[in-house]
């Protein structure tokens, strides 16, 4: 039980907040992809897997960051960090997550198996950007959006241009969330020598927070015009608009503890998201 209590806590199994940033814009994407009728198995698909290669992810990116996350009060009692779960061991639980999300993947047809595994390489890669990318949470908007093409490779078999745009957008709104997490640890991210988005925009953190938010909003109420969808999705945009200007409260300080706050909200302003996109395809004709 004491080893199983570990791989919980490795996988951050008690903290779903990333998982659930990784999931709305995933499903919404397979709505619209869809046409408003997903299959159930690729609901089934994409719910599982986004779980599960959020959970190998934390295993690889804890590897990778061990060094750092000793220096970082947050971050110094993680399992890997402490000593208390081995690399290897790390790494094996890792492995065995991600060919069970695989296994999943091997449901769906070759264009969404082939982008898996692109979406996989990028993962793995990201921890390492932090060492010389001086916006790493751009290389990670990327990953945590790949769902998105993937969705509708997995629904259509192919991925047209629609795809790309939700994309870009959804990059924006990681990047806007990660740089608020980002300025939780920004003292300690300095004197370790790491790069992050919160310490290349310096004291335009905020701005640029506040800027990728818009670029977000704006690129996916564009989809939706184009696409157009009625009221509901317009009324989960707006949702979201909402919850963005309110994070600027908490952000505008820049005290850790808010912008934490700040971070873990995030997953509401997506699933404002994606409930405008159920509800609107809902009541297509």
């Amino acid at each position: 039980m004491e080893r199983l209590r570990l791989w919980l806590a490795l996988i951050r199994w008690d903290k779903p907040v990333g998982s659930l940033l990784l999931l709305w814009p995933s499903l919404s994407a397979l709505w619209i992809a869809s046409d408003g009728r997903p299959s159930w198995w690729l609901v089934v698909v994409f719910i599982a897997g986004t779980f599960l290669m959020r959970s190998a992810g934390c295993a690889v990116n804890d590897v990778a960051d061990q060094d750092f996350d000793r220096a970082v009060r947050r971050t110094a009692q993680r399992p890997v960090t402490s000593g208390k779960v081995s690399t290897r061991e790390a790494l094996l639980v890792g492995a065995a997550l991600a060919l069970a999300a695989f296994g999943l993947v091997l449901t769906t047809n070759l264009l969404t198996i082939q982008m898996s595994v692109a979406a996989l390489l990028i993962a793995i890669a990201y921890p390492y950007t932090k060492r010389w990318l001086a916006l790493p949470q751009a290389y990670l908007g990327v990953a945590f959006s790949f769902g998105i093409p993937m969705a509708f490779a997995a629904a259509r078999g192919d991925v047209p241009l629609l795809a790309w745009v939700l994309l870009l957008g959804n990059l924006f709104w990681v990047l806007a969330y990660d740089t608020e997490y980002a300025m939780v640890d920004r003292e300690d991210d300095l004197k370790v020598g790491i790069k992050t988005s919160a310490i290349t925009f310096g004291r335009a953190d905020v701005a640029a927070v506040m800027a990728s938010y818009c670029a977000y909003i704006a690129l996916w109420a564009a989809v939706g015009w184009a696409l157009r969808l009625s009221w509901p999705y317009f009324l989960g945009v707006a949702a979201a608009a909402a919850q963005a200007g309110y994070h600027y409260t908490l952000i505008r300080e820049r005290d850790p503890a808010q912008c934490f706050r700040a971070f873990r909200l995030n997953h509401y302003l997506g699933l404002a998201m994606f409930v405008g996109v159920v509800c609107a395809y809902a009541i297509k004709p």
